[in-house]
């Protein structure tokens, strides 16, 4: 494919594009909006990364390109940058969290119904150590029924990938969520309707923490921590090919993908409102979000603080 990259918020595009091009496609060209980095930041990456063209619009990146992919830290613009790309039929990979409030991520899921080749979120739901515990588990026919999966950091940014670390493992399907409280992280139980459960540790520590999982199933327990070194090419050999036209089917189907981001609003409600139960069917008028535009200033600040 030839790729555009959207935004150079993050650490993401800088760490992906020589995985990119080791797959076999062409990054043709980039965009940024300004939220983080001045410009000759973008300009200077470009040069870097024999990156042959820096776009002054997104509508004319999405002429040149097969695939578009939204690097943003602002999650609210997310679904504005892909406009111009769903209006021109071209393939999307939204990273993580894909969105932060109900109505975008209810756009996105009508545009992926509708036909269009969208996909995202963390790269933790096909990290190399999932994909060997669920081989593992179908060759062994044990069944998994107690999950503990966490990191550090933030409640949504960064714990987007432990609900996601989750959904991979336990797969879709949840009911209801549940704050337990906050000790020194959040703890949310996540419940599913056969009984099946996990816990979620997220929020910030005194230390940072890398993304762990512990599974108990039926006749042993597996522990492990994500590879942080590997977990971009794992989510990469399965998203692209998708994205490419190579494959017909998403690797998750995208009500199913967009499951983690619903569970850590639902979460929110629940901290919110005295840890009750929260139902995923709640959701239909939820106002609740994770502020997007606020996180990203944040970002821009801890990047280059005034007086520097």
């Amino acid at each position: 494919m030839k790729i555009g990259l959207v935004d150079l918020d993050t650490t993401h595009p800088e760490k992906w594009i020589p995985i990119e091009r080791d797959l076999e496609h062409e990054v043709v060209g980039l965009w940024d909006g300004g939220d983080v980095h001045p410009s000759e930041y973008v300009t200077e990456f470009a040069e870097k990364h024999s990156i042959p063209r820096v776009y002054e619009s997104l509508e004319a990146m999405a002429r040149d390109v097969d695939c578009a992919i939204i690097h943003g830290c602002d999650w609210d613009t997310h679904v504005e940058k892909a406009r111009p790309f769903v209006e021109a039929e071209k393939s999307i990979l939204v990273d993580k969290p894909m969105a932060g409030n109900l109505r975008d991520i209810r756009q996105l899921q009508t545009w992926a119904r509708s036909g269009s080749r969208i996909t995202g979120g963390s790269s933790l739901r096909y990290c190399y150590e999932v994909q060997d515990f669920l081989a593992n588990a179908d060759k062994n026919q044990c069944v998994a029924h107690t999950v503990l999966t966490g990191c550090t950091v933030d409640e949504f940014n960064y714990g987007i990938h432990a609900y996601t670390l989750l959904a991979g493992i336990l797969g879709a399907g949840v009911v209801s969520v549940q704050h337990l409280s906050k000790g020194v992280q959040r703890r949310v139980r996540v419940n599913w309707p056969d009984g099946r459960m996990g816990i979620v540790v997220i929020g910030e520590a005194a230390e940072w923490i890398p993304f762990y999982a512990s599974i108990s199933t039926d006749k042993d327990v597996t522990q492990f921590v994500a590879a942080n070194d590997k977990i971009y090419r794992a989510f990469l050999e399965i998203a692209l090919p998708y994205l490419a036209g190579e494959v017909d089917e998403p690797p998750v189907p995208f009500d199913q993908l967009i499951e983690p981001e619903l569970l850590a609003l639902a979460a929110k409600i629940s901290w919110q409102e005295n840890d009750r139960e929260v139902r995923l069917d709640e959701l239909t008028d939820c106002t609740v979000s994770y502020n997007g535009h606020v996180f990203a200033e944040g970002y821009r600040r801890a990047k280059y603080p005034e007086g520097s």
